[in-house]
């Protein structure tokens, strides 16, 4: 029997400062994800075709909400999390609410069949996302690293990977199972292994989740995972009329 593969990365050995998980968009997009970041004075998002998320510096600021919509351009829709309260004129679409859970506890643990995806298995991810629909992922979200996959019959099955990194954090997001290969613990082992990424890096997960979704919340708590914050994750649209496409 091969033996099980244990974790070489321990947890650090301070947990780095959770406030910025109150507004972690912002601190990601002003912090490790900087370069990627499309920001204006104190507004920032990310490319729309690698994550749907934006960020104020301070959503209790009117100055924020204003480059928000210089950013973004009017009638455009923004994706915001925490608990921001929108100016008047903007209109709220949508929301939902999620929990917010760190997982200093979770015993992190490489996966020998978990493999690096990349751009090139973008097709395989998202065929394998529009079956389970684990929450937004675009063409380019990959690209923000440590995302891992398990394969069954040269098919990808099974999927996790790092997205919003706010200074000393990675946050697990995409975690999802074809239905098929359901009950084999394979989201298990790919949350370790991601937590394993994140961990060699000297960083502690998180993640989000739907509060609805009780059943994915309960697996998480069960790997060692522990309730923070319940943020809302809501789409608005900034005042004005859309603009035409350029396209």
């Amino acid at each position: 029997m091969t033996p099980r593969p244990r974790s070489t990365a321990p947890a650090p050995a301070e947990t780095p400062a959770a406030a910025v998980l109150d507004n972690p968009a912002w601190a990601a997009l002003t912090g490790p994800h900087a370069p990627l970041a499309e920001r204006y004075g104190r507004a920032a998002r990310y490319p729309r075709d690698t994550a749907p998320f934006a960020a104020l510096a301070d959503p209790e600021d009117p100055r924020s909400w204003a480059d928000l919509a210089a950013l973004a351009g009017p009638g455009a829709r923004v994706t915001l999390t925490g608990r921001p309260v929108p100016p008047p004129d903007w209109e709220l679409l949508g929301s939902v609410e999620g929990v917010q859970l760190t997982g200093e506890a979770v015993r992190a643990a490489p996966d020998p069949e978990a493999v690096p995806l990349g751009p090139a298995d973008v097709p395989e991810i998202m065929r394998l996302v529009e079956l389970t629909r684990p929450g937004p992922f675009r063409d380019r979200t990959v690209e923000l690293g440590g995302y891992l996959g398990i394969r069954s019959g040269g098919r990808l099955v099974a999927l996790a990977g790092g997205r919003m990194r706010p200074p000393g954090w990675t946050e697990i997001s995409a975690v999802c199972t074809h239905p098929d290969h359901r009950g084999r613990g394979l989201a298990r082992r790919l949350v370790r292994a991601v937590a394993a990424v994140a961990r060699e890096r000297g960083e502690v997960p998180f993640l989000h989740a739907a509060a609805e979704n009780t059943g994915a919340v309960r697996l998480y708590e069960e790997l060692g995972f522990a309730l923070r914050a319940r943020p809302v994750f809501m789409a608005v649209r900034t005042p004005g009329p859309a603009l035409p496409d350029p396209s």
